[in-house]
């Protein structure tokens, strides 16, 4: 231990690199007032126009409040490659939205909104064609219908409030479904935006928490 600490001791990790984790930490999650100050009272330059954080927590409450056409509005506004280029996220996007259908009671606008939207979504979707190999592609049509079937067992249910659903069924309607989905969608426009979907910050922390113990 004393020939660890001595090593730790030894390492000099400048004021400034400090001062870049945590304004990465803060742009990424999306504090906007706290990352304009904290640049401006220690002098870090941030990588991105910080004004773009607004547009992306928009995005993101919006998501968690249950407005997916509303944020998918947002995103397409904001940069429409986001979407065109992620079969997978938009599908997620348009789940959740058939979810919020669903849970308000509109049945036949939620089965109009399957034939119209979901059901098409990879099948007719060129960028998709071109992303994948036959074989993958069929993979993940497989997967996406599955994922369709389960989210359509729903309205067997009259009153989701109320009745018992399995736990597959359940967890669709957690505030943690949407969480999940707003934090796919707010990784995908970090990524458009060349920066990091993640922060740096609490990574190093848990590594530095598992190196005190070992």
């Amino acid at each position: 231990m004393e020939a660890w600490q001595e090593k730790l001791d030894a390492v000099n990790i400048s004021k400034e690199d400090l001062n870049c984790l945590v304004l990465n930490f803060l742009v990424i999650e999306g504090y906007k007032d706290t990352a304009e100050k904290f640049a401006k009272e220690s002098c870090t330059k941030a990588d991105v126009d910080l004004n773009s954080i607004g547009d992306r927590m928009q995005i993101r409450a919006a998501v968690h409040h249950g407005n997916i056409a509303d944020a998918i509005e947002r995103v397409n506004d904001l940069n429409p490659e986001i979407l065109e280029t992620n079969v997978g996220l938009l599908f997620k996007l348009q789940q959740q939205r058939l979810i919020e259908m669903i849970r308000e009671g509109k049945v036949q606008e939620a089965l109009g909104f399957v034939q119209e939207e979901l059901l098409t979504l990879c099948e007719n979707n060129s960028v998709c064609l071109s992303m994948y190999n036959v074989g993958k592609l069929k993979m993940v049509v497989k997967d996406l219908l599955f994922e369709l079937e389960t989210t359509l067992s729903l309205l067997a249910f009259e009153n989701l409030s109320k009745q018992q659903l399995p736990s597959e069924l359940k967890q669709l309607l957690e505030p943690s479904f949407r969480h999940k989905t707003a934090t796919s969608l707010n990784a995908a426009i970090l990524a458009s935006q060349d920066q990091d979907k993640e922060s740096k910050l609490p990574l190093l922390l848990k590594m530095l928490v598992w190196v005190q113990e070992q």
